[in-house]
């Protein structure tokens, strides 16, 4: 098991991690510095521990408006892919009707 040093509001701390996730727990120790530095500028230092916890609550928000993204995006993904069968009919003669008509053009432009 691998150990990595961190450093968050200029305190170091050494983290276990899996081998190979070195790299991904000094990104994620990198945002959570960002957020704290940020919170100082804001609050000023009010304590390790509430920082932190001020931190974790602003990254968990950001983490649940990611979520609710992601989630309005399938809603609209399941909803567009739901057609009735007059539908798929519909979009099938549209399209075969689109496609006579690009070659019609592309004959055109083809020919003499």
């Amino acid at each position: 098991m691998a150990q990595v040093d961190i450093t968050v509001n200029g305190k170091t701390y050494r983290i276990a991690c899996e081998d190979g996730q070195e790299k991904r727990l000094t990104e994620l120790a990198a945002m959570v510095d960002a957020h704290v530095k940020d919170l100082v500028d804001q609050v000023g230092q009010v304590g390790d521990t509430r920082l932190l916890v001020m931190a974790s609550l602003l990254i968990a928000d950001e983490l649940i408006d990611l979520r609710d993204a992601a989630n309005e995006v399938e809603e609209v993904d399941e909803v567009d892919e739901e057609f009735s069968p007059n539908e798929v009919e519909d979009l099938t003669i549209a399209i075969e009707g689109l496609a006579e008509r690009i070659e019609r053009i592309a004959g055109r432009l083809d020919g003499p």
